[in-house]
């Protein structure tokens, strides 16, 4: 069961008694969420590891796979990187309590800015899949369109302030963005052990695990706070 606090009314035992005014006595300040500074320097380093060595933008010394039969291949790449950091950056702030509470507006802003880059990068993401190397291919195909869904159904449900609902689906949406960083993550530790395993490997695992194990602890997260008060922008 989910509960949406926007519609409670006044006194509802689940705000302590006194509404929203009482929740938002206890509204949290921004350091008491020491997690945010090190999820930043996550996405980060990600961005330093995996986005800036495209940073010359050109194709003949990218570290790209073979890719016959598009030629428009490296630049969708370039647009699926490039709007995908700012999915990843915006949705740093969308999942800080402090923002959305003191902050509204940053939250609605840099929200919309998500959903948008979110939906161009998987659309870009899909159209260059058929012509990258078998390996994966179904894994980030499978992610990538669970991405495109939960991130349209959070927005559209926001536009209805149904705001439990919206929680939900962007916090699906979240652990599907920061997939990139186990990717990373696996390839790199793997390639770099006394006995490296095979890259085809790697990949392969690196295009489900990231995602399947992310959504597992949210949802995991959101069994454990089901019952939170959850207060959204209007």
């Amino acid at each position: 069961m989910t509960y949406d606090i926007e519609k409670a009314p006044a006194g509802d035992v689940r705000t302590g008694g006194h509404g929203r005014a009482a929740a938002e006595r206890t509204a949290p300040v921004w350091w008491r969420r020491p997690w945010i500074i090190p999820l930043f320097l996550v996405a980060l380093a990600w961005w330093i590891y995996t986005v800036l060595p495209f940073r010359d933008l050109n194709e003949s010394t990218a570290p790209i796979p073979p890719h016959d039969g598009y030629p428009l291949y490296y630049p969708s790449l370039l647009g699926h990187m490039g709007f995908g950091t700012i999915a990843v950056f915006t949705v740093v702030i969308q999942v800080w309590p402090w923002v959305r509470r003191n902050h509204p507006k940053v939250h609605r802003v840099t929200g919309r800015i998500y959903v948008v880059s979110a939906l161009i990068s998987g659309l870009l993401g899909l159209s260059i899949v058929p012509f990258a190397p078998p390996v994966g291919q179904i894994g980030v195909s499978m992610a990538t369109i669970t991405w495109l869904v939960v991130v349209t159904v959070g927005f559209i449900r926001a536009r209805q302030h149904r705001y439990a609902v919206h929680r939900r689906y962007m916090l699906y949406a979240f652990a599907i963005t920061m997939n990139n960083v186990w990717g990373t993550l696996i390839v790199s530790v793997g390639l770099r052990l006394p006995d490296p395993i095979d890259v085809n490997y790697l990949l392969e695992a690196a295009r489900w695990i990231g995602w399947v194990v992310n959504l597992m602890l949210v949802q995991a997260w959101l069994y454990h706070t089901d019952k939170r008060p959850e207060y959204m922008p209007r």
